[in-house]
């Protein structure tokens, strides 16, 4: 055993430095070229979907071969249509003032489960790809045969498309030293971890970004307005999804209590099975070990295989084992995550009563992660969301399904983020975008400090009262060059010059009509002035013209004042509030 954790921490070690090295050419390649590994291999997949479910089904004892097709079609292609067009290199939003651009982080350790083993692999591997990330995939043990067969297929499709060939590797010994020095290698960037309770934990601790998820146990109120038909079908629709192996799958039912008989029937009519009290007991002492931990030899299984077990009998055909639960927490067995075709049931009156159960049940066990709801009132639902510590609450479709982005429009995931409330660092459901790091090149939109002097003054930040003003004597000199080089121009300026002639000087009688004219088109004008206007910006150029022109600079409490300028504009006692 000893000699098996060495080879597993060295394999670990040797596998992190390979895909450290791959990331450097993987990182450098275009769109383009990322897009067609990321098709070959998720076409790749998809051809073998079948197989892989039977195989993984074979291997690890858990779920129904055609399920884990689905979940593996769903990986390969709902996963990557969904993704395909997704920018992923350089430049992704431009919107003028803010340019984003994104990087790949580096290696990616991925903890693979044994309860969806081929389906997580595929859809880690694609995000990882995509993002540009080189992926190390470290098997749950009892899964490590299907899981190294989908690792090598998709290699396979991606090398043949142009990707390093040691951008994705296996890891071949499973240990629990081997995972955690994948998790802790100084070359590691990112952590997704699928797994159980323990493992994310580790992840957590590792020292290293790390995507986990939690536990379900994800309780589902049926309130009085639904269609009792409908919602029983798509509560065992969910719970019975591969033997209910996905962590999103209903586990227990809360129903409103003028519907209580509608729904016991349907249940009934659908292939549920209620359990009499004793069988319930019965069923109980083998859905926990002596450790009042969930027994992993019913998880995945069937719920005929649950009930002989148990020594219980049921109808051919059930599909679900269901028993009337008396409360919450450790001493109602039927109350935790079970991961299996086995549900517990509740009754409550009202809305308020209902929602409070379901609160209850994720705090017990699944906090964080999915709650469901079947009502034909979507602002109770909104309400019913609002109290729910779970970052999907699914309405009126299987949590299973909805949790996933399968019959909802959640970003298509077989990793789903249980945000604070579990202990994960995001709530989201874990996608391309988080194994990305994105910069932001920001362009300034409100200035700090003024133009320099030198440069064109800008009108947001220079008001036209703190500008300088040609001076009386400039004007006029300007002028009288002007019309020197122009004698035909004085004719022309008398009929159009509206400004008042102001009082003729004592002259000699020898002046002629010429410079008069001159002098009424220079004359200052007469301007009734408003009062002063403070201005938006100053700076310390500001204050110096101010001082030269021996003007004052009107400013209030609005105005933004530079520390230099407010000092000298101290000093030389230049501001005037208004």
């Amino acid at each position: 055993m000893a000699d098996k954790d060495l080879l597993a921490q060295q394999e670990a070690r040797d596998a992190v430095d390979a895909a450290f090295a791959a990331f450097s050419v993987l990182a450098s390649f275009d769109q383009t070229k990322v897009d067609s590994i990321c098709d070959a291999m998720a076409k790749a997949a998809l051809a073998d979907c079948a197989r892989l479910g039977q195989m993984a089904c074979e291997e690890t004892g858990y779920g129904r071969p055609e399920d884990k097709f689905e979940k593996n079609r769903f990986a390969a292609e709902d996963v990557w249509n969904y993704f395909k067009g997704l920018k992923t290199v350089g430049v992704v939003n431009d919107s003028n003032s803010i340019v984003e651009i994104v990087s790949p982080r580096g290696v990616v350790a991925a903890i693979i489960p044994s309860t969806n083993p081929t389906s997580t692999a595929i859809f880690k591997i694609i995000i990882a790809i995509k993002s540009r990330n080189t992926i190390v995939l470290s098997p749950h043990p009892a899964a490590a045969k299907c899981i190294a067969e989908i690792t090598r297929i998709m290699r396979d499709a991606g090398i043949n498309a142009g990707l390093p060939a040691d951008a994705i590797r296996c890891l071949t010994v499973s240990t629990i030293e081997g995972t955690e020095t994948l998790m802790k290698h100084k070359r590691t960037a990112v952590i997704l971890a699928t797994g159980g309770t323990g493992l994310v934990r580790a992840a957590y601790s590792s020292g290293k970004p790390a995507f986990g998820v939690g536990p379900g146990n994800v309780p589902v109120f049926i309130e009085r307005s639904a269609d009792p038909a409908k919602a029983v079908a798509d509560i065992l629709t969910g719970t019975c999804f591969d033997n209910g192996t996905i962590c999103a799958s209903e586990q227990s039912v809360v129903v409103d209590a003028p519907i209580e008989a509608a729904v016991r029937a349907e249940f009934a009519r659908q292939g549920g099975h209620f359990l009499s009290p004793a069988d319930a007991d019965a069923v109980a002492k083998i859905l926990l070990t002596p450790q009042r931990t969930l027994n992993p030899g019913i998880v995945g299984k069937a719920a005929a295989y649950i009930a002989q077990l148990a020594g219980v009998s049921v109808p051919e055909g059930t599909r679900c084992l269901l028993a009337d639960c008396a409360g919450v927490g450790r001493e109602f067995p039927w109350s935790v995550e079970k991961l299996s075709p086995t549900l517990a049931f509740f009754v409550a009156d009202g809305v308020k009563e209902g929602a409070a159960r379901c609160e209850e049940i994720l705090r017990f066990g699944g906090m964080g992660h999915t709650a469901g709801m079947h009502t034909k009132d979507r602002e109770m639902a909104v309400e019913y969301g609002k109290q729910m510590p779970a970052a999907r609450v699914i309405i009126n479709s299987p949590t299973t399904h909805g949790a996933i982005g399968f019959s909802t429009d959640l970003s298509p995931s077989m990793t789903l983020g249980c945000g604070s409330w579990g202990g994960n660092v995001t709530s989201d459901n874990v996608s391309p975008l988080h194994l990305m790091d994105v910069k932001r090149v920001a362009f300034e939109t409100k200035p700090v400090n003024a133009a320099s002097a030198s440069a064109k003054p800008s009108l947001q930040t220079v008001s036209a009262l703190a500008r300088p003003k040609p001076r009386r004597e400039e004007i006029a000199k300007i002028v009288d060059t002007f019309l020197r080089n122009r004698p035909e121009a004085v004719l022309e300026l008398e009929p159009v010059n509206p400004l008042p002639t102001p009082p003729r000087p004592s002259q000699p009688a020898e002046t002629g009509a010429k410079e008069t004219i001159i002098h009424h088109v220079y004359a200052e004008p007469v301007i009734e002035k408003g009062p002063p206007q403070p201005v938006d910006f100053v700076s310390e150029d500001d204050v110096r013209r101010a001082v030269d022109r021996g003007e004052k600079i009107y400013i209030n409490k609005k105005t933004i004042v530079t520390p230099s300028a407010r000092d000298l504009g101290e000093e030389k006692e230049i501001f005037a509030r208004v």
